[in-house]
């Protein structure tokens, strides 16, 4: 071979090393819309965000271990943006309520292009507390009747318009309450400054309200007869390219899950710095006995909910139908159980309800600046040791008790007190309900300066 062929088979030999080569790394975009002030919301979020969660659960071996991740969380006050947002092709998952759920899958299923899968649930309550009507604090509104011929706010599109939906239809007063659409921290606002009658949101603005002294709840979201639960969805596309990816997601919104249930008044304070959500008001949702259960599982409860409420929506908004069967999928969520040796089927049956005297769990609680949550025996016991810690200086944060009819656990603050004739304490959610109990079976009320000292 002369030096000229010589040279010629270097050079081909050069450039089919180059072209065989290790291939680049694939940059692998995981676009979370959230929203960080729900608190059903931040196991598959925030949480997820400030504690790096998926750095450690999503894939790096295999096909994915040159992957380089380009992970976005981006926050929104509600659920349509974010279903705005992955129609768009600009997030790939989306965490949000029952309603807003129900809306991305038939919007998406209407395109007759893409499609969006229900994968998992990161917060529930069963009886469907966390949504709520709310009413300036010297409002002299005390029920949904006293609403006629005045304006309601909410924010259009989310799960509490659709509960006040609902609500007006079945109090017939969907033609006598003026519908004012409101993002969360606007209707707040509103409520605070007196500037709108009533407003209607999602967890946990009600709370906050009652917890800031600037809005009385009238109607709680558990008096509509139906379960109320935030979830995940995933653009199929993404979900068929990427399977291993959806399902270290949903390990970390498990670990995140596990993260809050295990210690509610640590949770409770760094979601607190992470998103201004007073630590008193998400300790009220995270605690034992709490308003939201933190478990992923989807259950027959919430599909049985999400077609009542797909009903209703195409009744009141004509929203496009909705395959739920092809809809669900929860594949992805039994391979995460799996992989922490949780036995999914076992959590599928198993449902928490807020129920009175649950066992292990005792009627009223102390949030103290230096000692932290303390339980008391009773609501009595707790008075008294509120009094004493007020006589001795001591800084209290907050004060728990749980609603005599429902068992859902309340403030203090917003409770209506009642002892009867025996000398216990009880706690009411509405006035109307205490006033019920001392007319049917005696007792007297407690001045709404006496129960609660709620600092600042």
């Amino acid at each position: 071979m002369d030096n000229r062929n010589s040279l010629l088979a270097t050079s081909l030999i050069g450039s089919l090393m180059v072209l065989s080569g290790p291939a680049a790394a694939e940059t692998i975009r995981v676009g979370i819309g959230h929203q960080s002030m729900v608190t059903n919301t931040v196991s598959g979020g925030v949480v997820l965000e400030k504690l790096g969660l998926l750095d450690q659960y999503l894939p790096k071996t295999g096909k994915y271990s040159d992957a380089d991740y380009q992970i976005e969380f981006r926050d929104y006050d509600s659920g349509p943006p974010i279903t705005n947002q992955m129609l768009a092709g600009k997030l790939d998952f989306g965490v949000m309520g029952d309603y807003p759920l129900i809306v991305n899958g038939a919007k998406f299923q209407a395109t007759g292009k893409q499609e969006t899968r229900f994968i998992a649930v990161t917060g529930y309550n069963l009886k469907g507390t966390g949504n709520g009507i709310v009413v300036p604090a010297a409002s002299s509104v005390q029920s949904l009747q006293d609403l006629a011929g005045k304006s309601l706010s909410t924010p259009v599109g989310s799960a509490a318009w659709g509960m006040t939906l609902k609500v007006l239809r079945d109090a017939g007063l969907s033609d006598k309450v003026t519908l004012v659409n409101q993002s969360p921290p606007v209707g707040a606002a509103n409520i605070a400054a007196g500037k709108i009658d009533a407003h209607a949101d999602f967890c946990p603005w009600s709370e906050i309200m009652e917890f800031r002294g600037t809005g009385r709840k009238i109607y709680d979201g558990s008096e509509a007869g139906v379960p109320t639960f935030h979830g995940i969805v995933v653009r199929e596309a993404f979900a068929e390219k990427y399977p291993e990816v959806v399902e270290g997601v949903l390990k970390a919104t498990l670990a995140a899950q596990k993260w809050i249930s295990e210690d509610p008044m640590r949770a409770a304070t760094q979601v607190a710095e992470w998103t201004g959500v007073d630590k008193e008001v998400l300790y009220l949702y995270f605690s034992n006995g709490g308003i939201s259960t933190m478990e992923a599982s989807i259950k027959p409860q919430w599909v049985e909910a999400m077609k009542y409420d797909h009903a209703l929506l195409q009744k009141e908004m004509d929203i496009p139908d909705l395959d739920f069967a092809a809809w669900i999928d929860d594949s992805y969520l039994k391979r995460a159980y799996a992989a922490f040796n949780m036995d999914y089927e076992a959590m599928v049956q198993n449902v928490v309800s807020p129920a009175l005297h649950a066992p292990g769990r005792k009627p009223a609680e102390i949030w103290f600046a230096d000692k932290g949550v303390v339980a008391y025996d009773s609501t009595a016991d707790m008075l008294a040791a509120e009094a004493k810690a007020k006589a001795d200086g001591a800084a209290i944060y907050a004060t728990y008790v749980y609603d005599n009819l429902t068992g859902l656990k309340l403030f203090g603050k917003a409770a209506y007190l009642v002892k009867d004739p025996s000398g216990e304490v009880l706690a009411f959610m509405k006035k109307g309900d205490s006033e019920r109990h001392i007319a049917e079976r005696g007792g007297i009320p407690l001045a709404a300066t006496q129960p609660v000292a709620m600092l600042p």
